[in-house]
């Protein structure tokens, strides 16, 4: 039996949902879909009721969720053996990180790392904050590089690496550039460009935007820092991001100023905690 089937079956128990049990899965909808009704049809049961749009365990799903359980767990072992001893045998890496690492120190840890041990294979993939340490967690990566917006206790071994703070990314043109600092306060009113929900950025900026009583006109949401930069310098708005995220190289005609109050976040890496 297909141990991913059963692995969306057991993800799938936990969430009710399956949008996201597909990203924490790294996989589609539409996968995790098709999983679900292959595992139910090769047992002959019904393992979720779909009534009203609303997911739930079955009586029959739920007697077989511990076994399931079990099995998924058995698989991982199998799984981490088997990685362990690749590892040993192959000297593979495999990073997973936030798309800007690039703009950090750490790409270039990364870059000096990849030069100096040509005898190891590096594996580097890029994904959203949120999925990073779901990564880890499945054995998917060994190494992730993600963003922090407070340092507190942790079950990895973590490293920090750098810090960063918000800044508004405007035209050079407008008068809001010409001023040391801004507040939400004095962005009431503007048009806003900003990264969407599904990265780490937006809902600390929505954040600080209701915490100084300013409700942002947004007039665009994405995933592409080169799309919005590429409408900043045509006039159409300004962003809130991180001040070191950005290349701003191609883009003579913006310019960025800090966000106060400052808001920082943390830049490291992560891995597993290795028993003592």
């Amino acid at each position: 039996m297909d141990v991913k089937k059963i692995q969306a079956f057991v993800d799938l128990a936990t969430t009710l949902n399956y949008t996201k049990t597909a990203e924490r899965l790294f996989s589609s909808q539409a996968t995790v879909s098709k999983q679900i009704l292959s595992l139910e049809k090769a047992l002959g049961v019904k393992l979720f009721s779909r009534a009203h749009r609303q997911v739930a365990l079955t009586e029959v799903g739920i007697a077989i969720l511990p076994n399931a359980k079990r099995l998924v767990h058995e698989a991982e072992r199998l799984t981490e053996t088997v990685s362990q001893y690749q590892q040993t045998a192959d000297l593979t890496l495999t990073i997973h990180s936030i798309p800007s690492i690039s703009q950090y120190r750490a790409f270039n840890l990364i870059a000096a790392f990849h030069a100096a041990h040509p005898e190891v294979a590096l594996h580097f993939a890029e994904a959203e904050n949120e999925n990073l340490l779901t990564s880890l967690d499945n054995g998917n990566s060994d190494v992730v590089f993600l963003r922090l917006f407070s340092l507190e206790a942790s079950p990895y071994e973590q490293l920090v690496e750098e810090q960063d703070q918000f800044a508004v990314v405007l035209p050079k043109s407008s008068p809001l550039a010409q001023r040391p600092s801004l507040t939400m306060a004095d962005l009431s009113g503007e048009s806003f460009l900003l990264l969407n929900e599904t990265t780490d950025l937006y809902q600390p900026v929505m954040d600080a935007a209701h915490a100084a009583g300013v409700t942002p006109n947004i007039i665009y949401k994405g995933q592409r820092i080169d799309l919005i930069l590429g409408m900043i310098s045509r006039g159409m708005g300004l962003s809130v991001m991180m001040q070191h995220s950005l290349d701003l190289t191609d883009y003579s005609a913006i310019t960025t100023v800090p966000l106060e109050p400052q808001r920082v976040s943390y830049l490291a890496f992560f891995a597993v905690a290795l028993a003592s």
